[in-house]
C-alpha cells in the first residue's frame, strides 16, 4: 500500500487529515497527496499519478495596520478575530467590526490568489467593490482588501511564474 506523504516536506500524513502536523502546510482536498512509490492512488473517484506539478514558491502578502498576514501558494488563511478559527486573528482584536470568520484567502499551488467573503456582517471590499459571500475574486498585485469599514490592507504578490509545461 501506497504511504501518503506532504507535497511540501514529504512528512507521512493522513488520508483524511488537513494539515500536515510536522510543517503546518495545508494539504489539497479530498486527501490529494504526493506519494512516495510510483504508484498512482485513488482518492474521491479520481486517479491521480505522482507526477503533480510542483507547488509554486509565491508567497502572497496583505499589509494590514496591525502586521502582514502572508499566505503561501498552496494555502489558505482565513482572515478574522476568532482565535479558534484563523491563525491571524491577533491582527484584527481590536476591530469589532471585522467578524469572527470574515473573508477566506487562498492562493493555489500555481500562485493564483483569491479572496471569498465567508458570510460577514459588514462586508469584504476589494478595490472598493463589495463581494457576494462565498464567490471567490482574484487578487493581484496592488489590489487593496477591506475587511468591514476599519481594516484596509495592501496586496502584494509576485508575478507568476511561468508554467513550463506551457511551453510544450
Amino acid at each position: 500500500m501506497a504511504t501518503l506523504t506532504c507535497p511540501a516536506c514529504a512528512a507521512r500524513v493522513g488520508l483524511t487529515d488537513l494539515i500536515c502536523f510536522t510543517c503546518g502546510a495545508n494539504l489539497p482536498k479530498g486527501g490529494l497527496v504526493q506519494l512516495e512509490d510510483s504508484l498512482p492512488v485513488t482518492v474521491a473517484q479520481k486517479t491521480i499519478s505522482p507526477q503533480r506539478r510542483p507547488i509554486s514558491s509565491m508567497v502572497l502578502q496583505i499589509s494590514f495596520p496591525a502586521g502582514n498576514v502572508e499566505v503561501p501558494a498552496g494555502t489558505s488563511v482565513l482572515l478574522g478575530r476568532d482565535p479558534a478559527e484563523s491563525l491571524v486573528a491577533a491582527a484584527f482584536d481590536g476591530y469589532e467590526n471585522v467578524s469572527r470568520r470574515h473573508a477566506m484567502v487562498l492562493v493555489d499551488d500555481a500562485g493564483h490568489a483569491s479572496i471569498r467573503d465567508e458570510g460577514s456582517t459588514n462586508g469584504t471590499y476589494v478595490n472598493g467593490d463589495r463581494l457576494l459571500p462565498g464567490i471567490d475574486v482574484r487578487l493581484v498585485d496592488g489590489d487593496t482588501v477591506r475587511l468591514a469599514a476599519d481594516v484596509t490592507g495592501r496586496v502584494t504578490l509576485p508575478a507568476a511564474e511561468a508554467d513550463p509545461a506551457a511551453f510544450a
